[in-house]
């Protein structure tokens, strides 16, 4: 399995890149939309794409809505990680094809339960 995290905090990124490794998620990171897009263009696939809403460039909502409109990307799950916790906002990224939504600051066990629910990892792999 493998995990694009595209979030402009480079914090957030080893973050989410430590969890993913403690669940055995291979990862690769881009800082907003238009990077990790350019990283499908090139040939990335990845299982999973873990987005922020809030990023320079290209936002993840946009980032999502244009994925979805690639047929050969829509099997990748992807999953806003971000700050916005309006219920607009959590209904807009859904409508515009996330898979699930994690509201900023989270914890380890929130993001596992997630992929549990996405069912991406097995239950109990972090302890």
């Amino acid at each position: 399995m493998h995990a694009l995290i595209i979030d402009d905090s480079r914090a957030m990124r080893m973050i989410l890149r430590r969890i993913l490794d403690e669940l055995g998620i291979g990862a690769t990171e881009a800082a907003h939309g238009a990077e990790a897009l350019g990283l499908l263009t090139a040939g990335l696939h990845p299982d999973l794409c873990l987005v922020d809403w809030n990023m320079p460039v290209m936002d993840g909502c946009t980032f999502v809505s244009e994925v979805r409109k690639v047929r050969e990307w829509r099997d990748i799950t992807l999953m806003m990680v971000t700050t916005e916790s309006e219920h607009s906002q959590i209904v807009r990224a859904l409508a515009a094809g996330a898979h699930e939504y994690v509201i900023k600051p989270f914890t380890a066990d929130a993001i596992q339960d997630k992929l549990e629910l996405l069912g991406l990892v097995e239950a109990g792999v972090l302890s």
